[in-house]
């Protein structure tokens, strides 16, 4: 009996441990993204600092640079991406359809959407709550003070319900003015249509940066009233292509806590030898591409084309540009914090 019992422990563990070294399962938008040499990518219609496109058509962002990253990984070329504009009703339809391969677009993770729409969130991208912006001459300063005040806000976002909930467990009586569009909800508060706009903080201060003619003459209120855990999104089914998403992802945090940067990636490859280093930049003998179907330089490749995380949030969003974002929460672990990723070994 106990040599039945021993046999059996020893082919469960070699069934195991040929389950943990097979690569996650191909399916078919893997394929399909590889055989149309393109990565489609739904994005919102513009939002500064996230995705939007100049006057060349050629598209910017926080959000962006996430598609172009797993583009760089998989298709070797950050620029094979097709960008498709999507309104906060459409997002879900467009993913869940087929319509686009990944969705990139400020959009919260949720339990609901998570766990019933047909698809998974990859991680998060952006920490961010829910915050009110007025003009300064209201002489608000609290979103207590916004008592029956009507607030311009978007619908089909969680935006719309956080605002409900904390009206009424507030005792504001808040009057929703509601619009499908974000161009639509900015532009009536911008023309004073509402005494005050509600959505992500991030939102709020892009919009005031480049939608408003003085981003002096309006302020953020120091309330946030909702967890807003921004991220990617894609289809289930496709547990490679999910695993790809996921890991460039965590690869470019990873990159920015060991120093590498879209300028020194290169050199660090050929010259470093620590083996975090190694090991992520495809030197060495370890190949951690091969667990996701690529080859040893994905991550190099992501990194080449967006730099690290931190330099993806200077360039787009950060203090030094008109968005003017401090990191807080969206800094490493280790700057304390919220942004960890686990090991790419």
């Amino acid at each position: 009996m106990k040599k039945t019992t021993v046999k059996m422990s020893i082919a469960a563990m070699g069934a195991i441990a040929a389950l943990a070294s097979a690569p996650a399962h191909a399916g078919k938008d893997l394929d399909a993204i590889m055989k149309r040499g393109e990565l489609i990518c739904g994005v919102n219609s513009g939002l500064a600092g996230f995705s939007a496109a100049d006057s060349q058509g050629k598209w910017s962002g926080m959000d962006v640079d996430v598609c172009r990253s797993v583009a760089a990984a998989i298709l070797k070329d950050a620029d094979k991406v097709r960008y498709v504009p999507l309104t906060a009703q459409q997002r879900f339809t467009a993913l869940a359809s087929g319509e686009v391969d990944i969705l990139s677009r400020n959009t919260t993770w949720t339990m609901t959407r998570d766990a019933s729409l047909g698809i998974v969130f990859t991680g998060v991208n952006f920490y961010d709550g829910q915050g009110f912006m007025v003009p300064k001459k209201l002489g608000v300063k609290s979103a207590k003070q916004l008592k029956g005040a009507t607030v311009c806000v978007q619908s089909g976002t969680t935006t719309e319900l956080n605002l409900t909930d904390y009206s009424r467990a507030n005792g504001l009586k808040l009057k929703p003015v509601v619009f499908e569009k974000v161009e639509a909800a900015t532009a009536a508060y911008v023309a004073g249509r509402c005494q005050a706009y509600t959505t992500d903080a991030s939102g709020l201060a892009s919009i005031r940066a480049k939608e408003t003619s003085n981003p002096a003459d309006h302020a953020i209120l120091p309330e946030l009233i909702s967890k807003e855990p921004l991220g990617p999104s894609v289809r289930r089914g496709d547990d490679e292509f999910f695993s790809i998403v996921k890991w460039v992802g965590f690869a470019l945090l990873e990159a920015e806590e060991l120093g590498i940067t879209q300028a020194n990636a290169d050199k660090m490859k050929a010259e470093s030898k620590n083996p975090g280093v190694m090991r992520l930049l495809g030197a060495g003998s370890e190949d951690t591409g091969k667990l996701v179907g690529l080859d040893a330089e994905w991550a190099l490749r992501a990194v080449k084309a967006v730099g690290n995380y931190g330099e993806q949030f200077e360039r787009h969003v950060g203090p030094n540009t008109a968005i003017g974002l401090p990191r807080g929460s969206n800094n490493l672990w280790s700057q304390g914090g919220l942004m960890y990723a686990p090991p790419v070994r």
